[in-house]
């Protein structure tokens, strides 16, 4: 069964940090396309930061100004987001999705991702 399972998310003050976890089972993270979304309630979903397979290439939204760090680890089948001066404005569930790289997945287009996690919340306060 291909799955996704996501954890890490908490409640961090404004400014601390937060590392997030994909588990993937059913299949090797490695050969797929993975990225990070979240989604505040009511609205759509929010590419955040993507892995190319077996993680040479990386891409992040504007907003994350440098902020925020996706990786891999293929041993694990797992990939990381690395979160640091987080804001409130940061807070929303989080998703990691995969998908098969096809066409421009480099974009974060939600469409482009076939599986899905469940997602974990992260809460950051002022």
């Amino acid at each position: 069964q291909v799955q996704l399972v996501e954890s890490g998310g908490g409640s961090v003050q404004a400014g601390g940090s937060l590392r997030l976890s994909c588990v993937a089972s059913g299949y090797t993270s490695s050969r797929k396309c993975v990225a990070w979304f979240r989604q505040v309630l009511g609205k759509e979903h929010e590419g955040v930061a993507g892995i190319g397979p077996g993680g040479p290439v990386t891409v992040y939204a504007d907003f994350v100004e440098g902020r925020f760090t996706i990786s891999q680890d293929n041993a694990a089948n797992t990939v990381y987001l690395q979160m640091h001066s987080l804001t409130p404005e940061d807070s929303a569930m989080y998703y990691c999705a995969a998908g098969d790289c096809a066409g421009e997945w480099y974009r974060l287009d939600p469409e482009k991702f076939e599986i899905w996690g469940q997602g974990t919340q992260v809460t950051v306060s002022s």
